[in-house]
C-alpha cells in the first residue's frame, strides 16, 4: 500500500533532488561571475541581460523536466478551477499581521546569527531594479511569484498531495521553499508564506490564487523596504509594540476564518484533483 502511495512524480527526495538541481544550474553560472566581479569590480553578476537568460532558461528547463517526469496533464500539475476574488482580501491583512509577528522572529533569529555585513547589500540588491521602482516590482512581484509558484505550488504540491496526506504535502512544500532561498535570516517568513500558499492551493485549486498571493506579499515587502521611514511614522506603528502585536493577532485569526469562508463554494466543487 505504502509503494502504491509514493508512484507519482515527485516524492519529498525527488523534490529535494529538483531544487537542488535549480539551485545548480543557477550556480555554475552566478558563481564565476561573483568571482570576476569581486577581483574585476565589475558588475556581470546584477547585469540585465545575464538575469533574464539565466531566470528563464533555468525554469523552462526545471518545469520541462518536472512535468515529463510526472507525466500528469499539464492542467493537473497548474490546476486553474474558479475560484472566489474575494479570498484576496483576507490574504492581504493575514500578511500584513503574519508581517509584524515576523518582525520579531527575525529580530531574535538576527541576534542568535548576527548577518554579515554581504548580506544586508544582497538583500537590498534584491529589492533594487533596473528601471527603478518599476523595475523592482516586475522583479520582485511578478517574475518571481510565476516561478516560484509553478515550482514549489505546481511541481511539487502536485506529486507531494498526491502521494501524502495534506499536512505534509504543504509542510514540505514550504520547507523546501523556504531552504530554496539559501538564507537562514528570511526561512522564518518564507516558511509561513509557504504554508499559507499551499494551504489556499488545497482549498482553491488554483494556481493563479497562489501566485498572486505569493506577489501580494512580495509587495508589501517591497513596499516596506521603499518606504522605511514613512510607514514606521504612522500612528499604527507608534504605539506599544505589545498592542500592535495583539491587533495582528486578531486580525490573523479573522483573516483565517475569512479565507475559509470564502474558499469552502469552489473546495467542495473542486476537492479531488483532475
Amino acid at each position: 500500500m505504502e509503494e502504491a502511495r509514493q508512484k507519482y512524480y515527485p516524492t519529498i527526495l525527488q523534490g529535494i533532488h529538483l531544487v537542488i538541481l535549480y539551485i545548480f544550474i543557477q550556480t555554475i553560472v552566478d558563481f564565476p561571475l561573483a568571482l570576476i566581479d569581486y577581483y574585476t569590480g565589475s558588475e556581470y553578476l546584477y547585469n540585465p541581460i545575464k538575469k533574464i537568460a539565466l531566470g528563464v532558461g533555468s525554469v523552462v528547463f526545471i518545469l520541462l523536466y518536472g512535468i515529463r517526469k510526472s507525466k500528469s496533464p499539464v492542467l493537473q500539475i497548474f490546476p486553474f478551477k474558479l475560484f472566489n476574488p474575494l479570498i484576496f482580501l483576507p490574504i492581504v491583512a493575514f500578511l500584513w499581521g503574519a508581517h509584524n509577528f515576523l518582525d520579531v522572529a527575525n529580530a531574535k533569529v538576527e541576534q542568535l546569527l548576527p548577518p554579515p555585513p554581504w548580506f544586508w547589500e544582497l538583500f537590498n540588491r534584491i529589492f533594487e531594479g533596473d528601471y527603478g521602482f518599476m523595475g523592482a516590482f516586475m522583479k520582485v512581484s511578478v517574475i518571481a511569484p510565476v516561478v516560484e509558484e509553478l515550482i514549489f505550488r505546481g511541481l511539487l504540491l502536485n506529486g507531494f498531495r498526491r502521494n501524502y496526506n495534506g499536512f505534509v504535502a504543504v509542510f514540505m512544500s514550504a520547507l523546501l521553499f523556504s531552504l530554496f532561498h539559501l538564507n537562514p535570516w528570511q526561512m522564518p517568513a518564507t516558511f509561513v508564506l509557504g504554508l499559507l500558499l499551499g494551504w489556499l492551493m488545497l482549498r482553491t485549486n488554483n494556481i493563479l490564487v497562489a501566485i498572486i498571493g505569493h506577489s501580494i506579499n512580495n509587495t508589501l515587502v517591497l513596499l516596506s523596504v521603499t518606504y522605511w521611514q514613512q510607514i514606521r511614522e504612522h500612528p499604527i506603528y507608534l504605539q506599544e509594540k505589545e498592542q500592535l502585536l495583539y491587533q495582528s493577532g486578531l486580525i490573523i485569526g479573522l483573516s483565517v476564518l475569512l479565507m475559509i469562508l470564502t474558499s469552502i463554494p469552489w473546495l467542495r466543487k473542486n476537492r479531488k484533483l483532475s
